[in-house]
């Protein structure tokens, strides 16, 4: 089954914690701090590979999560870090943020990846909390949270030459011609529901992959007929090829099959209209097909080849000068280049302050990332927490919301009662 769309979640793992802990030896009876660091949380990695062509596995599978860091442990042992969790997706996936729409990823060549979900960093033990001043800090840190979030795949087929055309204009019996592909082929509108690929070896012994397109409609631009579905797996080609139903079977005109064509890819995309191609006049062995070849070739020349998908007539020709057009095309042209993933630097919004039904509910990455750090064993953790939160400004802004003594406050899970 084909499948060129899906969304999942990911989630890097959350680091170890750090620990308190101290030096316990014979004849060492006042030990210094010896708490451990955590290990930093496995990331999410997704990773290109040729030999998939589908997104079937994410139909089944839709959760992905690293592995969490080890704590750390006595005597200044840090936590061993989590391994990194790979996911294999086909090359030409592109990766987008579902809240945002932006893209993290395009995965275009083999081996190629990227950090999805990126595992949090390990929490301090109180070793590393030692200062002139406390010797013996009671004081260690949680790990990290790892990252997470939703994201959209979209499969956006890599091949050379896209073959565009009308539903029953002969698309898939041409490349089963050409090609060693054998796609559906009936004598119904529609037969073809989803991309095949073929590899087409020209006399030389070289090859080039064409896509056969879905047949588009009138309106494909604006989704009818499921346009955007197929219509993205037009993107990367470099050459395209129009299949026309040269004998008009299907009670349309030739020629308005072919402006209608151009027009929606034009719509939908209108780079697409650069990009090399050739118009096929398909189904020659049909008489009636013989009148409208010639006004084909009186309107646009030598950018007509007369073909017959079904007895083979003029295929051999139609591929050697489809090569010679893919060739005059650098792949880097249609396909992003050596460093396609897209990198943005988020900077992490501090707190925000919403008062629900008298609670005053505070959210942000940062103070919640400091929450979830914070370890509430110990007095010195709370201290901390306090201390960090007032240089984020957050009691002011409080102030200035009209808290007062013995109103909550809620972060995230957790409920404090305010006092001055």
């Amino acid at each position: 089954m084909f499948v060129d769309h899906a969304r999942i979640y990911v989630r890097g793992g959350d680091g170890g914690n750090g620990i308190v802990a101290f030096r316990r030896e014979k004849y060492v009876p006042m030990g210094g701090p010896a708490g451990g660091d955590g290990g930093r949380g496995g990331n999410v990695i997704f990773i290109a590979d040729e030999g998939l062509s589908t997104l079937m596995d994410f139909k089944y599978r839709r959760h992905f999560k690293a592995i969490r860091g080890a704590h750390g442990q006595g005597k200044n042992m840090h936590g061993a870090g989590g391994e990194d969790f790979t996911v294999k997706v086909p090359v030409g996936t592109v990766i987008r943020d579902d809240d945002s729409g932006e893209v993290i990823a395009d995965l275009t060549k083999n081996g190629q990846e990227v950090v999805v979900a990126r595992g949090g960093r390990g929490g301090r033990g109180n070793a590393r909390f030692a200062t002139s001043l406390n010797k013996a800090p009671s004081l260690s840190e949680n790990g990290e949270p790892g990252q997470e979030r939703w994201v959209k795949l979209e499969l956006k087929l890599l091949a050379d030459v896209g073959l565009v055309g009308f539903p029953n204009a002969g698309k898939s019996t041409l490349i089963s011609r050409i090609s060693a592909a054998r796609p559906k082929i009936a004598d119904y509108p529609f037969t073809t529901l989803v991309p095949n690929l073929g590899v087409v070896m020209t006399r030389s012994k070289e090859s080039f992959v064409v896509a056969d397109i879905p047949g588009l409609i009138e309106g494909a631009h604006q989704g009818l007929g499921l346009g955007h579905e197929f219509l993205r797996h037009i993107e990367r080609t470099r050459v395209l090829l129009f299949v026309l139903d040269t004998a008009q079977t299907e009670g349309r005109d030739v020629l308005e099959d072919y402006q209608v064509l151009r027009q929606e890819l034009e719509l939908y995309r209108p780079d697409l209209m650069k990009r090399p191609f050739l118009i096929v006049a398909n189904k020659m062995d049909v008489p009636e097909a013989q009148a409208n070849y010639e006004r084909l070739r009186a309107k646009f020349g030598h950018l007509v080849h007369a073909v017959s998908a079904v007895t083979g007539l003029g295929v051999n020709v139609l591929v050697e000068e489809t090569f010679r057009l893919v060739q005059s095309v650098p792949r880097d042209i249609v396909v992003s280049g050596e460093e396609p993933v897209m990198r943005r630097f988020e900077e992490e919004e501090t707190f925000r302050i919403e008062r629900v039904n008298g609670v005053f509910e505070v959210s942000g990455k940062r103070i919640e990332k400091l929450l979830a750090m914070t370890n509430f064993a110990t007095d010195e953790g709370l201290q901390r927490f306090q201390r960090i939160a007032e240089k984020m400004g957050l009691e002011e802004a409080l102030r200035r919301q009209g808290i007062k003594p013995g109103d909550t406050v809620k972060i995230s899970d957790f409920e404090f009662e305010y006092s001055e």
